[in-house]
C-alpha cells in the first residue's frame, strides 16, 4: 500500500485539494497521510486544521510555520522554518509520495523537502500563468515534480513544453471544482441561517442582489494593498449593493489589505457590507452561485467561476494571463472602471457554465495515477 502525503497550508490549499484527499484516503491501494501546517493551523484564518478534523481526516502531524508580519521577508522566513520542520515529519512519516498542492509560499518548503530526501513529488495546479511571485514558485514546483496534475488543457502543454516527460503529465482538471458539482447537485441548502451571526458588518436577505468581495495583497506589488483594496471598496460603496466581502489571505500585504478594510468600516456606513475572516467551502460555493457578481483578484472568478458561470470582475494582475472563460472582466484599481464593470455583470446575469478547469472528477483521477505513477527519481529534461 502507497502511503501519501498531502500537506495543506491554508484554507485555498484545502479546498484545492480536499476531494483528492478523500479519494486517496478511499482508495485500498493507497494510505492518506495529512500534515496541517502554516496558516492551516491558526484561528484566524478558519483553522483549516479542525475543519478538516471535522471533514473525517485524521492528522498526521502538524508543522508551525508562519510568522507573524506580513511582509515579504516574513514570507521567505516562514518558507525557511517550514523547510527546517517539514523533513523531520517526512522522516517520521516515510511517505513513498508526496502530494503538493499549487503555488504559495509554504508549497515551496514541501517541495525542497521532498526533493533532497530523494521522495517522489506530484504536484496539482502546476503549468498556469498569473501575478504575484505564486507564477514563479508554480513553475519552480514543476521543475522538481516528477508526477503532474494540471487543471486546464493549456497549462498541460505549458508543462510539456517546459521539458516535462509527456508521460508524467495527466490532464485530471481542479479538484476544487470537484467540490462546486458536489454542493450544486445537492442544491440550495448549504446557507446556514444564522450566516450573518459570524464576522462583523451589517445583515441582509440573499434573496436579492448581492455582491461577493474577495481581494488578496498582490506580492509583488507590496505596499499597494492598502490604496488597492480602497479603490475597491469605494467602487462597492458607490453602488449601494449589499456585499459579503472576506478578509485577505496571510500573504505579504494581508496586513495593508486588512488596514484598507478597517478604515473603511471607520469611515463609512458598513451596513450593507459583511465581513468574513473565514467562510465555509459549501457556503462559500453557494454564494458564488447566488452572486450577482464576484469582485476582487480571486482566482475563483476564474476557476470554479467560469464552472459556475459566476459574473466575476477581476481586478488588477494577480490572475495575469490565467486561462478564463466568458464571464470574467479585467480592470484597473480604479474605482469608477471597477463600478461600471459591476454595473455590467449585474445587468448581464448569470453565463453560461464553461468547464475550463475540469468536469468534477479530477480527485478519483489523481487518486487512480498515484497508485501506478512511477517516473524515475532522478530528473531528466525530456527533448
Amino acid at each position: 500500500m502507497r502511503k501519501v502525503c498531502v500537506v495543506v497550508g491554508s484554507r485555498a490549499s484545502y479546498s484545492s485539494i480536499k476531494s483528492a484527499m478523500r479519494a486517496i484516503r478511499d482508495h485500498p491501494d493507497l494510505k492518506l497521510q495529512v500534515v496541517a501546517a502554516a496558516s492551516a493551523l491558526i484561528d484566524r484564518y478558519g483553522n483549516v486544521a479542525e475543519m478538516m478534523e471535522q471533514d473525517g481526516f485524521e492528522i498526521s502531524a502538524r508543522v508551525n510555520m508562519l510568522l507573524e508580519g506580513a511582509t515579504p521577508a516574513t514570507m521567505a522566513k516562514s518558507t525557511g522554518l517550514g523547510l527546517l520542520e517539514l523533513p523531520t515529519v517526512f522522516e517520521q512519516l516515510k511517505p513513498d509520495i508526496v502530494l503538493t498542492v499549487g503555488d504559495r509560499f509554504e508549497t515551496m518548503a514541501v517541495t525542497l523537502g521532498a526533493a533532497y530526501m530523494n521522495i517522489l513529488l506530484a504536484h496539482t495546479m502546476g503549468g498556469e500563468i498569473s501575478g504575484t511571485i505564486d507564477e514563479s514558485i508554480r513553475h519552480a514546483v514543476t521543475k522538481f515534480a516528477h508526477v503532474h496534475f494540471p487543471a486546464c488543457s493549456e497549462a498541460r502543454d505549458r508543462i510539456i513544453k517546459l521539458g516535462e516527460r509527456p508521460e508524467d503529465v495527466h490532464l485530471v482538471g481542479c479538484p476544487r471544482i470537484d467540490l462546486v458539482a458536489e454542493v450544486l447537485q445537492r442544491g440550495h441548502d448549504g446557507l446556514p441561517p444564522n450566516l450573518f451571526a459570524e464576522g462583523v458588518g451589517g445583515s441582509f436577505d440573499l434573496d436579492q442582489t448581492f455582491l461577493l468581495l474577495s481581494q488578496h495583497p498582490v506580492t509583488t506589488e507590496y505596499g499597494s494593498g492598502e490604496a488597492q483594496i480602497t479603490e475597491t471598496l469605494m467602487a462597492v460603496h458607490s453602488l449601494g449593493l449589499p456585499t459579503i466581502a472576506l478578509w485577505p489571505n496571510p500573504d505579504a500585504g494581508s496586513e495593508d489589505v486588512s488596514r484598507g478594510m478597517r478604515k473603511f468600516r471607520e469611515h463609512y456606513d458598513d451596513s450593507k457590507v459583511h465581513f468574513f475572516k473565514n467562510l465555509p467551502t459549501e457556503a462559500y460555493i453557494h454564494l458564488m452561485d447566488r452572486t450577482a457578481c464576484l469582485v476582487g483578484n480571486s482566482s475563483s472568478g476564474i476557476r470554479e467561476g467560469a464552472y459556475i458561470g459566476t459574473p466575476a470582475v477581476n481586478i488588477g494582475s494577480r490572475q495575469d494571463m490565467r486561462q478564463r472563460g466568458g464571464n470574467v472582466i479585467d480592470v484597473g484599481h480604479d474605482r469608477q472602471e471597477i463600478a461600471e464593470a459591476i454595473k455590467k455583470q449585474v445587468a448581464n446575469g448569470k453565463h453560461p457554465s464553461e468547464p475550463i478547469y475540469g468536469d468534477g472528477h479530477a480527485g478519483e483521477r489523481i487518486a487512480e495515477v498515484l497508485v501506478h505513477a512511477n517516473p524515475p527519481i532522478q530528473k531528466r529534461i525530456a527533448y
